[in-house]
Formats: structure tokens, C-alpha cells, sequence
């Protein structure tokens, strides 16, 4: 289990599993040119239950989601994980 921190403080853990998914890889490689894909890499990265959690982190307070903040938010989580690899 690998766990960490967004920038904005929102806390998960991921399954090492699920960084090993080809689907993920895919989705992965297909983000730059189409960010719609984002929630798909979201739910297959941290599963529905988290996806859904760190879209109520990111909900402002008139009740939107910005994208904007969902793709940072996975970049984020996408920069923890290279930095535990490293370390």
C-alpha cells in the first residue's frame, strides 16, 4: 500500500496493484492530448470510493468541481508517487 499527500492536503492510499494496470498506462499516455480521460485515470488509479472522496476535497462552495483543480490533483498524486520511487 502506498499512501500519501496532495499539495492541498488531501490524504489516499493506493494499491501498488493498481499502478501495475495496462489500462491505467493507457489512459495514462492518452491525458496530455485528451484530459477527458482524467476521471477514468482517477477511478482506475485510486478506486471509486477515493475518486469520489477527492472530488468532494476539491468542491467549492458553490458546489463545482473545477477541473482544472481534479487534473492538479492528479498530478500531484502522479509526482508523489515518482518522488517515492526515487527516494
Amino acid at each position: 500500500m502506498i499512501k500519501g499527500e496532495t499539495k492541498s492536503g488531501f490524504k489516499y492510499s493506493i494499491e501498488e496493484k493498481r499502478l501495475d494496470n495496462y489500462e491505467l498506462l493507457e489512459v495514462i499516455g492518452e491525458i496530455d492530448e485528451n484530459p477527458v480521460v482524467a476521471p477514468k485515470a482517477l477511478n482506475l488509479l485510486l478506486g471509486k470510493e477515493q475518486a469520489a472522496a477527492l472530488k468532494e476535497h476539491v468542491r467549492d462552495e458553490d458546489g463545482i468541481v473545477p477541473a482544472a483543480k481534479m487534473v492538479e490533483e492528479l498530478g500531484n498524486i502522479f509526482q508523489n508517487q515518482d518522488q517515492t520511487k526515487n527516494s
